[in-house]
């Protein structure tokens, strides 16, 4: 083979190489759908309250009140607004029924396990476990304000979830 010959099919690759990456990039934007807006709405005329718990890629998750009037927007700041670099797609909200179990369901600090404690708002695995250790070291909670005893809780956390504990007797 000659130079002439190699630099034709160097060449013919080239271009070749260069319409399969240009027809590819098409096809890939033309699939390309970005994440449509997160819309609630709900039928005219009626005025809904409730509870609605807000979880994944938010800074503070927990129970909040809501209203018909509420916007997601404005529910998610109530939350702490979405963690650095989250997307709508790992937000959970869980709405509970009208009438439903008004009081919530409290968590005895004294008996629960980590697992449990860790469905408190704002209670991670770290927290649940200094709370399961404290008791282990101390003694039972008399009282549901002793939970600000155990390191890493303070009263902004207790605020949290005073209305989520109680103890037994």
């Amino acid at each position: 083979m000659t130079a002439s010959k190699l630099n034709r099919y160097g060449t013919l690759i080239t271009i070749l190489l260069i319409a399969v990456i240009v027809t590819g990039g098409i096809v890939a934007w033309l699939r390309y759908s970005p994440s449509q807006p997160i819309e609630i709405s709900l039928p005219q005329g009626q005025e809904w309250q409730g509870t609605i718990y807000i979880s994944g890629n938010v800074t503070n998750p927990g129970f909040y009140p809501f209203s018909s009037r509420d916007s997601l927007a404005v529910l998610i700041q109530e939350a702490g607004g979405t963690a650095t670099s989250a997307n709508a797609s790992g937000l959970r909200l869980y709405i509970s029924e009208p009438g439903a179990g008004e009081a919530p369901q409290k968590v005895d600090i004294n008996r629960a396990e980590v697992w449990l404690l860790e469905a408190l708002p704002g209670i991670g695995e770290t927290l649940a476990q200094r709370i399961v250790d404290y008791r282990q070291q101390n003694g039972a909670f008399r009282n549901i304000q002793d939970i600000v005893k155990v390191d890493g809780i303070g009263t902004t956390k207790y605020e949290q979830i005073k209305d989520w504990i109680t103890v037994a007797d």
